[in-house]
């Protein structure tokens, strides 16, 4: 072996590490009984936001800034990958009193 190899390796194994990209998640936020839950959510830029609708009725979730309007069928769900960053307001255009924060990060 030839001396420094062994450091040249580890050096080489430690920098790969940090260049692996993170994997973006989904964030999962439940509507049941007229509840937004989690009311205050928080992701990053590329995840993916599950809105899981388990009432007997349908569901939309509408930022209130126009970002998104996702609708959600009585027990079915809906996705929606994160674009930007910022903190929006959303509701459900059927039940306007069902209300959720979703604050992205970059």
């Amino acid at each position: 072996m030839k001396p420094g190899w062994l450091s040249s390796v580890a050096g080489a194994i430690a920098f790969a590490s940090m260049v692996v990209p993170v994997q973006a998640a989904t964030v999962q936020i439940t509507m049941e009984n007229l509840v937004i839950s989690p009311a205050e959510a928080s992701v990053e830029v590329g995840d993916t936001v599950e809105w899981i609708n388990k009432d007997v009725f349908a569901h939309t979730a509408t930022a209130g800034n126009g970002d998104f309007d996702v609708n959600l069928p009585a027990k079915k769900s809906g996705m929606m990958v994160v674009k930007k960053a910022g903190t929006v307001e959303y509701y459900c255009r059927f039940h306007p009193n069902m209300k959720a924060t979703l604050k992205v990060v970059p």
